[in-house]
C-alpha cells in the first residue's frame, strides 16, 4: 500500500515538474515575442514618423533625408557602386581596417593589462604615460598617423587599434585586480608556477572583464577606421560618407550608416557567441549587458 502511495506521489510530483517547465518555456517565448514586437514598434514610429514629417513639410528632407530616399540611395550604391569602386569593395576595405586593428588593440590590450595588472612597480611607472596618451584627441593621433604612413590602411588600423587598446586594456587590468587574493595565495602554496597562475587562474577570472570590454570594442574599431578614412582615404565607407556630405546627399550618409550598424550589431552576434562558449561554465546574472 505504501508503494503504491509513494509511486503515485511521485507521478504526481513529476505531472507538476513538467506543468512547471512548459509554463516556464511558455512564459519565455512570450517575453521573447513582447520584447520583439517592442522593438519592431519602436522601429515603424520611428521610420513612419520620419518619412511622414519629410512627405507633409514638416521636416525638410533636403536636410535630414527621407526613408525611402535612404532606400533608393541604399539599393544604388549596391547597384552602380560609387566613384571609389564597387560599395561591396569600400565595405570591404573598412571590415578589414577595423578587424586588423581589432585584434591588434585586444591582445596589446589584453598583454599590458595583465602584465601591469600584476605588477605594481611596472603599472606606477607606466600609468602617467598611458594616461596621458589616452588623453591625446583621437581625431590628432589619425592625423599624425596619416602623415607618418600616408593614406593607406596603415594608418586606418593604428587608429582602430588605439581606441581597442585603452578600453580592453583598461577591463583587463581592473580584471586582474579584482582577482581574489586567496586563490592566488592557494595557487602558489601548491607549487603553481608563475606561468600556471596566469594561465589557469588570473586570465580566467579576468575574463569576465576582458570579454565585456570587446562588446563595445568592435564599435570603436569600426569608428577609428572610419575616422581614419574621412580624414584621408582612397576607398572605404568613410570615404563614402564624406563625399556624401560634400555633395549634400544626406541620403547617401545615411544608408551608409545603416551598413555600418548592420555590421557593428554582426559583429556584436559573433561576439555574444563568443562570451556564451568561453564562460559557459559562468552562472546567467540578469544585470549582464548582453541580456538587454
Amino acid at each position: 500500500m505504501s508503494t503504491t502511495s509513494t509511486a503515485a506521489a511521485a507521478q504526481v510530483a513529476g505531472g507538476k515538474q513538467s506543468s512547471a517547465a512548459a509554463a516556464a518555456k511558455q512564459a519565455a517565448r512570450r517575453r521573447v515575442a513582447s520584447v520583439w514586437a517592442g522593438r519592431i514598434g519602436i522601429a515603424v514610429f520611428v521610420i513612419g514618423g520620419w518619412q511622414a514629417f519629410t512627405t507633409w513639410g514638416i521636416v525638410d528632407p533636403f536636410f535630414f533625408g527621407q526613408p525611402s530616399g535612404i532606400w533608393k540611395r541604399l539599393v544604388d550604391l549596391f547597384q552602380h557602386g560609387t566613384e571609389f569602386g564597387s560599395f561591396y569593395a569600400n565595405i570591404w576595405t573598412t571590415i578589414q581596417e577595423a578587424l586588423v586593428g581589432f585584434a591588434v588593440g585586444s591582445v596589446a590590450g589584453v598583454v599590458v593589462g595583465v602584465a601591469l595588472g600584476q605588477s605594481r612597480y611596472l603599472s606606477d611607472v607606466l600609468g602617467p604615460y598611458i594616461k596621458m596618451v589616452n588623453a591625446i584627441p583621437r581625431i590628432v593621433l589619425g592625423s599624425i598617423f596619416i602623415v607618418a604612413f600616408g593614406i593607406g590602411v596603415t594608418p586606418k588600423i593604428l587608429l582602430a587599434a588605439v581606441l581597442v587598446f585603452f578600453i580592453v586594456f583598461f577591463n583587463a587590468f581592473q580584471g586582474v585586480r579584482e582577482v581574489d587574493r586567496n586563490i592566488l595565495a592557494n595557487a602558489r602554496v601548491l607549487g603553481a608556477s608563475q606561468m600556471q597562475i596566469i594561465r589557469h587562474v588570473i586570465v580566467p577570472s579576468a575574463l569576465t572583464w576582458i570579454i565585456a570590454s570587446l562588446h563595445s570594442a568592435f564599435g570603436f574599431a569600426i569608428v577609428g577606421a572610419l575616422v581614419g578614412e574621412v580624414l584621408g582615404a582612397q576607398s572605404g565607407l568613410g570615404l563614402v560618407i564624406k563625399t556624401a556630405q560634400n555633395n549634400f546627399d544626406p541620403n547617401g550618409v545615411f544608408a551608409t550608416m545603416l551598413v555600418i550598424a548592420v555590421i557593428v550589431l554582426g559583429a556584436e552576434w559573433l561576439i555574444g557567441k563568443l562570451e556564451h562558449r568561453l564562460l559557459s561554465w559562468r552562472p546567467p546574472a540578469p544585470t549582464e549587458a548582453n541580456s538587454l
